[in-house]
C-alpha cells in the first residue's frame, strides 16, 4: 500500500462521508454527491483526513491514486464551498436572458436557443451579456458551460461568440488589398 507524494483531504466542519464497499457519499451544506470509485483504490478515513492509498506501483494504479484522491476532493469542496463557471457573450445582437426557469441565448442564428435547467445547476445572467453558471458538482458545471459555450465559441477575427470570462481569444489578422 502506498501513498506517494498525495496530500491528504482535509474534510471541513459541517460535512460527512459514508464509504459503503466502492461507493462515496459526501453530504455537507449544500447537498449531497454520490459517486462510484474503481474498486483497487482504497480509502480510509481517520479523524477529519481522508486518505487514498493503491496497491502497488503500477502505472494504471498510480493514475487512479490521483484521480481518485481529486474526484473525492472535488466532491468535498462542492458541498462545502461550491463551483461556479462565469461566461462573457461578445457581439452585436448576441445576449442572454432567463424566461420562466429557461435560459433563452440569441447568439446570430435565427432563432434563439433554448436550455433547460439541469437539477443540482442554478444559472444566473446578471447582465443580458454575463452567464454565471453555480453548482456542487464540478464536472456537471463544467459541462454545462462548455455545452453553452459551444453554441457560438469566440471565433478568432472580431472576436465575437460566447466566451470564458478569464479566456484570451487569440485574434488574427484579415485580409489585405494586394
Amino acid at each position: 500500500m502506498s501513498r506517494i507524494g498525495l496530500k491528504p483531504v482535509e474534510i471541513p466542519e459541517g460535512v460527512e462521508i459514508k464509504l459503503n464497499g466502492t461507493t462515496v457519499t459526501v453530504k455537507g451544506p449544500k447537498g449531497e454527491l454520490t459517486r462510484e470509485l474503481h474498486q483497487d483504490m482504497k480509502v480510509n478515513i481517520e479523524g477529519n483526513v481522508l486518505t487514498v492509498e493503491r496497491p502497488s506501483d503500477h502505472k494504471d494504479h498510480r493514475a487512479l491514486h490521483g484521480t481518485t484522491r481529486s474526484l473525492i476532493n472535488n466532491m468535498v469542496e462542492g458541498v462545502s464551498k461550491g463551483f461556479e463557471k462565469s461566461l462573457e457573450i461578445i457581439g452585436v445582437g448576441y445576449r442572454a436572458q432567463k424566461q420562466g426557469n429557461k435560459l433563452v441565448i440569441n447568439a446570430g442564428y435565427s432563432h434563439p436557443i433554448e436550455i433547460d435547467p439541469i437539477d443540482g445547476i442554478e444559472i444566473d445572467v446578471p447582465k443580458n451579456t454575463q452567464l454565471i453558471i453555480k453548482g456542487i458538482d464540478k464536472e456537471l458545471v463544467g459541462a454545462i458551460a462548455s455545452n453553452i459555450r459551444a453554441i457560438r465559441p469566440p471565433e478568432p477575427y472580431k472576436g465575437k461568440g460566447i466566451r470564458y470570462t478569464n479566456e484570451h481569444v487569440r485574434r488574427k489578422e484579415g485580409k489585405t488589398a494586394k
